[in-house]
C-alpha cells in the first residue's frame, strides 16, 4: 500500500514541466508542498523516507531541468525568468510555506527539507527529556540525507564539455538544485563547500564553456553561497563574477540574466565582508556600463549603490574620479520634457546621493588648516561642480524656451529629496561668493524652492533631506546674501512688475504644510521657523516676514487644537513655533491666534506657561528652549499688564512659568561653567571614573515591573497611532538646539530682574507664588531679596 500512494511520481508527464498549464503545475507544486508537510512530522517522515530516492530522481530533478518554458522566458521576459528561477531574496525552507505556488519553487522547498534531515522530528510529546537528549546527541553524529543522498545523485550529472542541450540543460537542474542545500552546506566543513565550488561551479566560467543559462545559474548560487563561502575562495569567486559581469548579447540570445545575477552575486560577497583588490577598475566598469538602456542601467546602479554603501572607506577616494563620469550617463538619460523621469534617472539621482554622503563621511578629522583636509575640500569641489551641473539640466534645459515663471510651474516633481540632498552637498562647504556664481547657487535654490512649495509626497526619510537644505541655505544666504532669497526677481516686460516668489517663500509654503503631518515633521517645522525668523536677515523687506510668522503660527495653532485635549510632547514644538513668531510681531499673531479660537490668544499662553512647570511630562531640555519661553513670557506679561490685566489667571501662571523657567536657565548655566571647570582638570582616569558612575547608576535604577512595563508600551502605542509622539528612531529631531540668531545676545537674567523691578508690586505682592519657588528664586538671584521681602514675611 505504502508504494502505490507514491507511484503518482513514475508518470512520465511530471517529466514534461514546460507542457502543464498553470493548473497542473499549480496541482504538482501543492503536492510537493503536501510531501514538505508531511516531513515535518516523525510518522511523515518515516512514511516518506524510504521514497527519498524515487523522489529525487523521478519527480523533483525533473522540474528543476531547464526547459523550453524558461528558454522562451529567458527571450521574451527575463525580468519574470529572473524572479522565477533568480529570485533575490530566498527565505528559509519549511514544510508550513504557503506561496511557493510554482513546481519548481516547491520541489526546491521540498530538496531543502530532505538535505537537512537525518531522522524523524522529534515530538515533546512523544519521548521522555532523557531520551530526546539522547536522540539529539545521537544525530548529531549522523549524516544527513544531502550527504547521503542528494549530492551523490547529482554529482552524476557531468559538467557540460560541448554545447549538447540534454547535457546543458539538466546541468541547469543541478545548480537550482544546488541553492536549495544552503542550509546543509552551512553545516559541512570549509573544505566541502570550496571543493564543491571549486569542482561543480567554477569549471562553468571557462570561454570553451560559458553557457548563458548555465552562468546566470552558477552566478545566482555563488551569490545564495556567499555567506558560508570559505575567505580563500572569494578571491577566484570574485574574478569569476567581474568576467561575465559586462557579458555581451548574442545574435542568438540575451544575456541580460548574467549581468544581473553577476551584479547580485558580487554584491552579497561584498555585504558578506569580501573587499575587491582594485576598487578603481570595478568602479569605472560599473559607470561604463550605463547608458541609455534602462534594465542594464537599474542593475549597474543598484550594484554601485551597495559598492558605496558597503566598501565607503575603499570607495571614497575614486569618488572625485567617476562622479563626472555617472553624471554625464545621467544627464543623457533625463527626458527633455517636464514628465516624469524615467526609472533608470531617479535611481542615478539616489546612487547620486548614497555617493554625497559616503564622500562627507571621509572627511578627515583635525583642523581647516590640515593639508589632508584642504585637500579634500578641493576634491568636493569638484563633486559639487558634477552635481550642479546635474541639477541645471534636471531643472533648466527643458525650460529655456519659457519665461522664469512659466518654467518653474512645469518642472518635474521628481526625486525632490534626492536632488536636495545633492543640491545640500553643493552649498554646505561654499566659502567664496564668486563659487556661488560659478555653481548658478541662487538659480538652483530658486528652482529647488519652488519644488518643495508644492510637496505633497510627505515621507519621513525621504522629507529630511529637505529640511536639511533648507538649513544650509539659510547658512549661506548669512554668509553672502543671495539673490532672490527674501525677495523674488521682476518678471521681464512686457508682464507686470509682480516679483515671482522668492526661495524664502517656496521654503515658508514647505514648512507651513509640514505642520500638519507626522509629529517629526513638526519638530523640524518649528526648527526651521526659530531658523527663519531669527537667523535670516529680512533687512528693509519685513512684510516678507511678517508673512511667513503669520503663516507659520496659524499652521502651529492649528495643529495644536487638534492635540490640546491632552498635554504631549507635541506641544513643544508647536507653542515654540508660536513664540517665536509672537516674539516678531505680537499683535499680529495675538489676531491670528484670536481668530483661529476664541480666547485663543489666552489659550496660547497658559500652555506655553504650563509646558515650563514640573506637570509637563516632556520638560524643556536645552538652554535655548528655556531662553525662549522666558523671552515670550517678559513679553506677554508686559502686554498683559499694559492691558490692565493685573488679576487675570494667565498673569499668574505666565509670572509663575517664568520664575521657573529663570531659575532652571541659571542652574544650566551654573552647571555648564562645572562642566567646564572639569574638563579643564581631566585626567587619564576619566573612563574609570565613568564606569564607576555607569555601575552606580545601574545600581540605582529601580527594575520596571511586568503591569508597568505593559502600561506604558499601551500609552506610547496609543499615541504613536495618535500620531501626538515621534517613533524611537526619529527622537534626535526633539533634542535639537534652537537657533535664536540676534536674539542670542538677549540677557534672559537682565530682561526678568528688569520685569520684576518694575512691577514687582503687581507681580510680587499680587500673586499668590508658591514659597518653595521665591526661595529657589532669592538664591539664584539675590539681588532681588528686597522685592521680594514683603511676601516672604
Amino acid at each position: 500500500m505504502k508504494e502505490k500512494k507514491f507511484q503518482i511520481f513514475d508518470i512520465p508527464w511530471i517529466i514534461l514541466v514546460q507542457k502543464l498549464d498553470f493548473l497542473s503545475e499549480r496541482i504538482v507544486s501543492l503536492a510537493f508542498d503536501v510531501i514538505s508537510r508531511v516531513l515535518e512530522t516523525g510518522p511523515g517522515w518515516r512514511l516518506v523516507s524510504s521514497h527519498f530516492s524515487t523522489l529525487l530522481d523521478s519527480a523533483i530533478f525533473p522540474t528543476l531541468i531547464m526547459n523550453e518554458k524558461d528558454i522562451a522566458e529567458w527571450e521574451e521576459d527575463a525580468e519574470e525568468y529572473m524572479r522565477k528561477n533568480l529570485p533575490s531574496e530566498l527565505e528559509e525552507f519549511s514544510g508550513w510555506r504557503e506561496d511557493l505556488f510554482t513546481a519548481r519553487k516547491s520541489s526546491l522547498n521540498l530538496l531543502g527539507i530532505i538535505s537537512i534531515s537525518k531522522g524523524p522530528p522529534v515530538l515533546a510529546s512523544s519521548v521522555s527529556s532523557k531520551r530526546k537528549k539522547g536522540e539529539r546527541n545521537k544525530r548529531k553524529d549522523c549524516s544527513s540525507i544531502g550527504e547521503l543522498l542528494v549530492l551523490p545523485y547529482l554529482s552524476k550529472f557531468p559538467i557540460p564539455v560541448n554545447s549538447s542541450s540534454k547535457a546543458i540543460n539538466e546541468y541547469f537542474g543541478v545548480l537550482m538544485a544546488y541553492s536549495s542545500l544552503l542550509d546543509f552546506l552551512k553545516e559541512q566543513k570549509p573544505g566541502f563547500i570550496a571543493t564543491l565550488i571549486r569542482t561543480r561551479v567554477l569549471p562553468l566560467y571557462k570561454e570553451s564553456l560559458c553557457q548563458p543559462y548555465l552562468i546566470a545559474s552558477a552566478n545566482w548560487v555563488l551569490g545564495e553561497l556567499s555567506p558560508c563561502i570559505p575567505e580563500e575562495m572569494n578571491a577566484d569567486i570574485y574574478a569569476s563574477l567581474l568576467k561575465v559581469l559586462t557579458m555581451p548579447d548574442t545574435d542568438k540570445f540575451s544575456c541580460f540574466p548574467v549581468r544581473t545575477s553577476s551584479a547580485g552575486a558580487i554584491a552579497k560577497l561584498v555585504e558578506n565582508d569580501y573587499m575587491p583588490p582594485e576598487w578603481l577598475p570595478l568602479l569605472q566598469m560599473v559607470v561604463g556600463r550605463i547608458s541609455d538602456d534602462e534594465e542594464d542601467t537599474s542593475v549597474y546602479l543598484q550594484l554601485l549603490g551597495t559598492l558605496v554603501e558597503i566598501g565607503s572607506e575603499n570607495v571614497a577616494p575614486y569618488i572625485p574620479d567617476i562622479v563626472p563620469l555617472l553624471v554625464r550617463a545621467i544627464s543623457r538619460c533625463i527626458p527633455p520634457s517636464p514628465d516624469p523621469w524615467p526609472q533608470m534617472v531617479e535611481r542615478g539621482f539616489a546612487t547620486l546621493a548614497l555617493v554625497a554622503q559616503c564622500w562627507e563621511d571621509s572627511a578627515p578629522e583635525g583642523s581647516e588648516e590640515n593639508e589632508s583636509y584642504v585637500a579634500w575640500v578641493s576634491r568636493r569641489t569638484t563633486i559639487a561642480k558634477a552635481f550642479s551641473d546635474l541639477l541645471q539640466r534636471a531643472w533648466f534645459k527643458p525650460f529655456q524656451s519659457m519665461d522664469g515663471e512659466a518654467a518653474l510651474s512645469k518642472m518635474s516633481p521628481s526625486c525632490v529629496d534626492d536632488s536636495s540632498t545633492l543640491l545640500g552637498f553643493i552649498i554646505q562647504y561654499i566659502a567664496d561668493s564668486n563659487i556661488v556664481l560659478q555653481l548658478k547657487i541662487s538659480e538652483l535654490l530658486v528652482a529647488w524652492s519652488n519644488l518643495i512649495a508644492d510637496w505633497n509626497a510627505w515621507e519621513e526619510m525621504e522629507d529630511l533631506s529637505i529640511f536639511k537644505c533648507i538649513k544650509e541655505a539659510v547658512s549661506l544666504n548669512n554668509k553672502f546674501a543671495l539673490k532672490n532669497f527674501v525677495v523674488g526677481q521682476l518678471p521681464s516686460p512686457p508682464a507686470p512688475p509682480v516679483p515671482q516668489r522668492s526661495i524664502i517663500e517656496g521654503i515658508g509654503l514647505f514648512v507651513t504644510e509640514a505642520f500638519s503631518q507626522y509629529p517629526s515633521a513638526v519638530w523640524r517645522a518649528s526648527s526651521c521657523v526659530h531658523m527663519l525668523l531669527h537667523v535670516t536677515s529680512y533687512s528693509l523687506e519685513q512684510d516678507v516676514k511678517k508673512s511667513l510668522a503669520f503663516s507659520f503660527s496659524k499652521a502651529a495653532f492649528s495643529r495644536f487644537r487638534e492635540t490640546k485635549s491632552k498635554p504631549c510632547s507635541l506641544w513643544k514644538p508647536l507653542l515654540l513655533g508660536i513664540s517665536s513668531c509672537y516674539l516678531h510681531f505680537p499683535d499680529g499673531v495675538e489676531k491670528i491666534l484670536e481668530t483661529l479660537e476664541h480666547e485663543g490668544f489666552t489659550v496660547w499662553v497658559s500652555a506655553l506657561a504650563f509646558i515650563l512647570t514640573d506637570k509637563f511630562e516632556h520638560k524643556m531640555s536645552t538652554e535655548s528652549e528655556i531662553k525662549l519661553t522666558g523671552m515670550t513670557l517678559v513679553k506677554v506679561i508686559e502686554r498683559l499688564l499694559t492691558e490692565g490685566k493685573q488679576r487675570s489667571t494667565s498673569l499668574h501662571d505666565c509670572f509663575t512659568s517664568l520664575i521657573e523657567a529663570s531659575i532652571r536657565a541659571k542652574e544650566m548655566q551654573v552647571e555648564e561653567e562645572e562642566e567646564d571647570e572639569e574638563d579643564e582638570g581631566e585626567d587619564d582616569n576619566d573612563e574609570d571614573s565613568e564606569d564607576d558612575d555607569e555601575e552606580d547608576s545601574e545600581d540605582d535604577e529601580i527594575e520596571e515591573t511586568e503591569e508597568e512595563f505593559l502600561e506604558r508600551c499601551a500609552k506610547v502605542a496609543t499615541a504613536l497611532e495618535n500620531g501626538t509622539i515621534v517613533e524611537e528612531g526619529d527622537l534626535e529631531d526633539q533634542e535639537q538646539d534652537i537657533d535664536l540668531g540676534t536674539m542670542e545676545e538677549v540677557d534672559l537674567q537682565s530682561s526678568v530682574l528688569s520685569l520684576i523691578q518694575r512691577y514687582h508690586g503687581i507681580l510680587v505682592q499680587g500673586q499668590s507664588i508658591p514659597p518653595h519657588l521665591i526661595s529657589s528664586f532669592i538664591s539664584a538671584f539675590p539681588e532681588c531679596n528686597m522685592c521680594f521681602q514683603q511676601i516672604r514675611h
